[in-house]
C-alpha cells in the first residue's frame, strides 16, 4: 500500500487509487466495499467513490454474484505495453510455440515485477495431459525457478536490496539460496524439481539484455509422459537455444549450458 517514508509532494486521490489496486492484486477471491474500507483504514464513502472510477475506467469489476470488487486484465496490458515487454513477448512468442511443439511441453516466461514473477507470456503443447502457468500469474520470486535464474544475473547491490524488500519465507536460508544463485550463474540454467508440483521438473534459462542482467526467464515445467520422444536432456538443450536467441534479440550475450 502506501510508503511509510515522509513524502514531498502528495497526491491523495492517486494514492487512495493506488492502494485500492495493489490491495485487490493480493487476493483471488476478490474484497468487498466494506473489506476494502477497512484494511485501507478509510470511509466508506470515499472508497465506493474511487471504487466507481476504477470500475468506469475499466481497471476492476464487480462480481454480480458476490458483489466484490476484482482486478481486471487492464493492468497487465497496460504493463506490456512497455517498450521492453511488447518487443521481448513480440520476438519470443513464435520461438515459444515451436518450442512447445517441438518438445510437447507447456513454455512460459517470466519477469520481475513488483517483487513478483509475473508470468508474461505462455504456451501450451498439442499434448492432452500438460502443466502450464496461467498468463498473468504472480509467483513468490524465491520459489519460482524464473524468479531464481533472473536474480542469479544481478548485481550484488540489487540483490541485497531485493532481499531487504521482499524477505525470504520462512524455511528458507539465505546462505543456501546464494549458494544455489552462484551455481546458476555458472552452468547459465536451472534444472530443478518445482517447488510447487510434484513430479516435475523446471527447466529455466535466463533472457540477458546487454547490461548483462536478466530481465526475463524462459522456464518449461518438464512433465514425463509414456510414448514421449523428447526427453529431459534434450528438451534442457532446445530451451537453452530458444533463450540465447531471446537474449541475443536483446543484444545481450549468449546463456551458458552445461
Amino acid at each position: 500500500m502506501t510508503d511509510a517514508k515522509p513524502q514531498k509532494y502528495t497526491a491523495p486521490a492517486l494514492e487512495k487509487g493506488l492502494d485500492i489496486l495493489e490491495l485487490l492484486s493480493s487476493t483471488d477471491a476478490g474484497l468487498s466495499l466494506s473489506e476494502i474500507a477497512r484494511v485501507l483504514g478509510r470511509s466508506v464513502s470515499e472508497i465506493f467513490r474511487m471504487l466507481v472510477v476504477l470500475q468506469q475506467r475499466g481497471y476492476i469489476a464487480q462480481d454480480p454474484g458476490s458483489d466484490k470488487y476484482v482486478l481486471t486484465t487492464l493492468l497487465f496490458e497496460v504493463a506490456h505495453r512497455t517498450p521492453m515487454i511488447r518487443r521481448l513477448t513480440t520476438v519470443a512468442a513464435p520461438l515459444m510455440r515451436d518450442l512447445a511443439h517441438q518438445t510437447n511441453q507447456s513454455v512460459h516466461m517470466g519477469v520481475i515485477s513488483d517483487d513478483t514473477v509475473l508470468i508474461v507470456g505462455q504456451v501450451d503443447p498439442p499434448a492432452r495431459h500438460v502443466m502450464s502457468v496461467r498468463l498473468g500469474t504472480r509467483v513468490d520470486m524465491w520459489r519460482a525457478s524464473s524468479g531464481r535464474v533472473i536474480m542469479a544475473y544481478q548485481s550484488e547491490e540489487e540483490l541485497a536490496d531485493m532481499l531487504r524488500r521482499a524477505p525470504l519465507p520462512e524455511g528458507v536460508d539465505q546462505g543456501r539460496l546464494r549458494a544455489d544463485l552462484i551455481e546458476i550463474r555458472k552452468r547459465g540454467h536451472e534444472v530443478v524439481d518445482s517447488f510447487v508440483v510434484k513430479g516435475v521438473v523446471n527447466i529455466s534459462v535466463p533472457i540477458i539484455d546487454h547490461t548483462g542482467h536478466a530481465v526475463a526467464a524462459l522456464t518449461v515445467p518438464h512433465i514425463e509422459r509414456i510414448g514421449d520422444t523428447v526427453g529431459l536432456a534434450d528438451c534442457c538443450i532446445q530451451a537453452i537455444d530458444i533463450a540465447s536467441k531471446l537474449t541475443r534479440s536483446l543484444g545481450g550475450g549468449v546463456a551458458g549450458r552445461e
